[in-house]
């Protein structure tokens, strides 16, 4: 199962887009023998601001995915939930799992009602660089939670 992170916007050079790298890379490579990855990042610019042209900018890549929104208000789940989800969704015959991170302003109320799930990070607000780190790092927490590494500590 392809594992990507969709958002909107590009990271200029920073620690968080060495550590998004870091944490996709790692991932990619510990998943491959349970049949996760590649784990991708994909970049997306609107053409005009606002919910719509990014929803818009969005859509094209969310076809045939099992697609995950992160929001605020969606469900913030242990890792070892978030694992099993993963864990159950390839099981299921999932062959795309997309995680959209919206823009500055979140997703547009269609994309997120069109959404299998909602991921959130807890009640506070995040930087968007902070949020792809965090997500590549708990991606790559549920693929070694899965492989049995010691990474993850209880």
């Amino acid at each position: 199962m392809r594992l990507q992170i969709l958002a909107i916007g590009k990271l200029a050079r920073s620690p968080e887009t060495e550590l998004v790298k870091t944490y996709v890379e790692r991932a990619t490579n510990a998943g491959r023998s349970l049949g996760l990855g590649p784990v991708e990042v994909i970049e997306v610019e609107a053409r005009k601001p606002g919910k719509a042209a990014e929803a818009d900018a969005l859509r094209p890549y969310l076809a045939d995915a099992h697609v995950i929104a992160c929001d605020e208000h969606g469900q913030a789940r242990p890792s070892r939930a978030f694992a099993h989800e993963i864990a159950t969704l390839r099981d299921r015959g999932v062959r795309r799992l997309v995680f959209v991170i919206g823009g500055a302003d979140g997703l547009a109320p269609e994309l997120l009602a069109q959404a299998h799930g909602k991921l959130a990070f807890g009640p506070q607000t995040w930087p968007h660089a902070m949020a792809r780190a965090m997500l590549a790092e708990q991606v790559y927490r549920a693929v070694t939670i899965l492989t049995g590494s010691p990474y993850h500590r209880d």
